[in-house]
């Protein structure tokens, strides 16, 4: 069916009882521009809406619910269908200094379906269908006095019993450390069937990636503007259908705070994302970001994406202190890396006098310094400071004002407490807050970005995974490195920048490190952050050979562009990205045996060098290298490689 056809293609099922006509079925079909996806959306002859997706004429969604409940009325059932939109082309391009692409372009078809509720309340449907996927909202039109507020959300996706899920439990509520879950920082379930049950009961996080045949899905959301919870799978999938889930009761702000969405009207809900296609497809897409809410801000010469030093990780509390710090000044000055993050305990251990002393020096190194915060009110018992500097507005603009003055650059600001919609505020407060004093920002122990980058372009990066830090802790989570770093660049890092503070090239004290030195070298180009926080220290660079060092030095801090090369989520990961005239192609391996690969370069032009694995625990090696369209490539167990061509 032709796209100009596909306005035309509502049809209607008329049900009987003898010889009459009792009810209507309403369907209606929606094709990506390239009309290999399609979307069925439904209204059934009780009322309740539903959708489906199909690619290439395969089904790829079944039927899934749709639906709200507000707490003055229900939109899941007994609806009624007013009107329906035109189909209408949607296309755009916007760029963001921070992700996988400079240039952003989307194209998309979008159709409207006008409904009410059996008391003649509105709702809206809105659907858009790409090339790379289908994204939906909510919409309730009119206006309001008084705030409304959601009790459910019906929507689902319901995949076939054959699909198979990369999936991420999200951690109860005031769990774990000083009760500092929930903050995205569980172990990916590898390829378990749909339908299997949630270890923890909040459920699985965004972004869920599944497998259905040939085609790969990721689900997440996008565009929250801080009128609706974060939300999440619910742990129960009946027969492949996962349902939308809400934050638990203690993830709010103060007990009196909003936990479940509410707004007055009009008001649009987050978009539901469905990325959809090739693996290849799904690497490369931008739908996540595509839909998020453009920024309102002007002035954006501040924000410069970097590299930074950061000794926390591999040195723990005693490392800051005001010599240590001073050099990793030098350190990151050495390396031609743009900052230096000082962590916890700063304002203790250093002083305000004396940061801003280390500020002033690292400026005249060209090093801007960043300081970590502590989030936290009552909904933890974190014992780290500065504390509470975050609370309340008047707070928090008082101390970025004295930032600004100090020339301090950024924040890392950690320890947050859930997702419930004044949460969803409280970050958005931040970051409008510090964008007036021009301060970046790094949220840790913390929610996922949702596309926050577009809207903020001030948020640098945001932790939200299973890092660089758990692997200094045990050794069980440094074993499950390997499958863990090679899912991650499907999942987690898709759309949103990722703060996993990646690459040690020499000891993690008292863990023996199971990845090779190749392996954490291709990290800080596979995993994408604003701010790339590198986890090795200055003694542990010392071990490493110039050219490796001339490459850190040289390495891009935004890209141009990406190609997906090869890949499968827990066993391998080769990601080509593009920063001017130059390619990066950097690659692992997540399984425990040596593999060969055979790698379609032949879209780069030119010839470069391979940094990968030497014969030695903690050597590299390197050669040239000539791209073709059957480059061979072999990889140790849990090793890697980067490529560089110009």
């Amino acid at each position: 069916m032709m796209i100009r056809d596909l306005k035309k293609s509502c049809f209607f099922l008329l049900l009987f009882a003898g010889s009459s006509a009792v009810a209507q079925v309403k369907s209606f079909k929606i094709a990506s521009p390239n009309e290999k996806i399609v979307l069925t959306f439904n209204v059934s002859v009780s009322g309740e809406p539903s959708y489906a997706i199909s690619r290439n004429n395969v089904q790829v969604l079944e039927p899934s619910k749709l639906g709200l409940v507000r707490a003055d009325g229900d939109y899941s059932r007994n609806l009624r269908l007013l009107s329906v939109s035109g189909l209408e082309g949607i296309a755009g391009q916007y760029e963001t200094l921070v992700g996988k692409r400079r240039v952003n372009r989307y194209s998309a078809h979008q159709q409207v379906f006008h409904l009410s509720n059996s008391a003649g309340k509105a709702l809206d449907m809105i659907f858009r269908v790409s090339d790379d996927g289908v994204a939906f909202r909510y919409y309730f039109p009119g206006q309001s006095a008084d705030l409304k507020k959601i009790t459910n959300e019906l929507t689902s996706f319901n995949f076939p019993e054959r699909a198979r899920g990369w999936l991420q439990p999200m951690a109860d509520a005031q769990t774990g450390w000083e009760r500092s879950n929930p903050s995205y920082e569980e172990n990916y379930e590898q390829g378990i069937s749909v339908g299997t049950k949630s270890p923890i009961r909040a459920g699985w996080v965004f972004p869920a990636l599944f497998q259905n045949g040939d085609t790969w899905v990721l689900i997440t959301e996008s565009a929250s503007e801080g009128n609706y919870a974060g939300t999440r799978l619910k742990p129960d999938s009946p027969a492949g259908e996962y349902s939308i889930g809400f934050p638990q009761s203690p993830e709010v702000f103060s007990p009196q705070a909003a936990l479940l969405p509410e707004s007055k009207l009009p008001w649009y809900t987050p978009w539901r994302i469905i990325a959809l296609g090739s693996l290849k497809t799904i690497t490369e897409s931008t739908l996540g970001t595509d839909l998020a809410k453009p920024t309102a801000e002007r002035d954006l010469s501040y924000i410069k994406p970097g590299k930074s030093a950061w000794s926390w990780v591999l040195m723990k509390d005693d490392s800051t202190v005001y010599h240590v710090q001073k050099r990793f000044v030098d350190y990151a000055a050495d390396m031609n890396w743009e900052y230096c993050l000082v962590d916890a305990e700063w304002d203790k251990r250093i002083g305000y006098e004396k940061i801003a002393e280390l500020s002033e020096y690292a400026q005249s190194k060209k090093v801007g310094l960043i300081l970590w915060y502590n989030s936290a009110g009552a909904w933890n018992s974190t014992p780290y400071t500065p504390r509470n500097q975050m609370l309340t507005r008047e707070s928090r603009r008082a101390e970025f004002a004295r930032l600004q003055k100090m020339g301090i650059k950024g924040v890392k600001i950690d320890f947050f407490g859930g997702d419930g919609q004044s949460f969803m505020q409280y970050y958005q407060d931040i970051l409008r807050d510090a964008a007036d004093h021009k301060i970046l920002v790094n949220f840790h122990g913390a929610t996922l970005p949702r596309g926050l980058q577009v809207t903020y372009p001030n948020l640098m990066t945001m932790e939200s995974v299973k890092g660089m830090e758990f692997r200094t802790f045990a050794q069980v989570t440094e074993d499950m490195q390997p499958a863990h770093c090679t899912t991650i660049p499907f999942t987690r890092n898709v759309f949103d920048p990722m703060d996993y503070t990646p690459m040690v090239l020499h000891k993690i004290p008292n863990i023996k490190r199971k990845t090779s030195n190749g392996f954490e070298l291709a990290l800080p180009i596979l995993f994408t952050s604003g701010i790339q926080h590198m986890a090795e220290t200055p003694e542990g660079m010392a071990h490493v050979p110039d050219y490796v060092k001339q490459h850190l030095r040289s390495l891009p801090s935004t890209w141009d562009d990406i190609r997906f090369i090869d890949g499968f989520p827990g066993k391998r990961a080769v990601i080509a990205r593009k920063s001017g005239n130059k390619w990066y192609v950097a690659g692992i391996n997540g399984e425990g045996t040596e593999k060969e690969l055979t790698l379609d370069l032949s879209f780069i032009p030119g010839k470069g060098k391979m940094i990968t694995d030497g014969k030695e625990e903690f050597s590299f090696s390197q050669a040239d290298i000539v791209p073709s369209r059957t480059t061979s490539v072999k990889l140790k167990p849990a090793g890697g490689f980067v490529m560089v061509f110009e």
